[in-house]
């Protein structure tokens, strides 16, 4: 929905204009329309959608929970940075992740856990066929959270949908490096860890979502090194 339908609604229900200003937000910094560090201006806002501050407000409280903007000591607001310089910390977290809620996935998985992974997997493919780069972000940070979520564990569930959120916009660069063409490939490794999961085959779930991640971690690298000034347009 634009911002001129947004203020073509004459009435709205209560917490759907906090949706509406969360959901514009959240696409744009995701897709790095809003780099990191940039401003928000809630007044600004509050005119761009024809609201008051309150909706503004509760949007961005919203965004901050997931670690997508953060208030500053003068009240201000702004995108929040990606910390380039210690990614290592962050791939070394999630590749751990992978690998062990995947392979509990493989061991403690239900019937229904193993038909929403399928689904969802499905789901990233018709992304990636429609080069719609929010779509495979929103699709793959879903699937992995299945997996995750049919391990059993919530304490590495938890740890882990957080590494999925901070990692989202990372994936975006991610993607934007194959400008948004995903090689097949990468799609088939969901398909091959379902597999994986649905046999039970604990070590090669293991092998599969490690080699998902490496291949993920390699990329973003040669990323970087392609400028080693990491003048990278965000």
């Amino acid at each position: 929905m634009t911002v001129e339908e947004i203020r073509a609604v004459p009435e709205r229900r209560r917490g759907s204009g906090v949706k509406l200003v969360y959901d514009m937000l959240r696409d744009e910094i995701l897709g790095l329309e809003l780099p990191p560090g940039s401003p928000i201006d809630e007044v600004q806002l509050a005119e761009k959608f024809g609201m008051s501050r309150t909706p503004i407000r509760e949007a961005l409280v919203r965004l901050a929970g997931e670690g997508l903007v953060e208030t500053l000591p003068n009240r201000s607001t702004m995108v929040s940075n990606i910390d380039f310089l210690n990614l290592h910390t962050f791939f070394d977290a999630i590749t751990l992740m992978y690998r062990v809620t995947t392979r509990l996935a493989a061991r403690n998985h239900q019937p229904e856990d193993l038909a929403r992974i399928r689904a969802l997997a499905q789901e990233f493919a018709a992304a990636v066929e429609a080069k719609d780069a929010l779509g495979m972000i929103a699709t793959n940070r879903d699937f992995h959270a299945a997996v995750a979520e049919a391990g059993r564990n919530p304490y590495f569930t938890s740890l882990c949908l957080r590494l999925l959120d901070e990692g989202r916009r990372i994936l975006r660069l991610y993607y934007q490096s194959y400008d948004d063409q995903l090689p097949r490939q990468y799609v088939e490794e969901h398909e091959q860890m379902v597999g994986a999961i649905a046999a039970r085959d604990v070590e090669l779930a293991d092998r599969i979502a490690k080699q998902h991640a490496d291949q993920i971690v390699r990329q973003i690298q040669q990323l970087f090194a392609r400028d080693e000034r990491q003048d990278i347009t965000l």
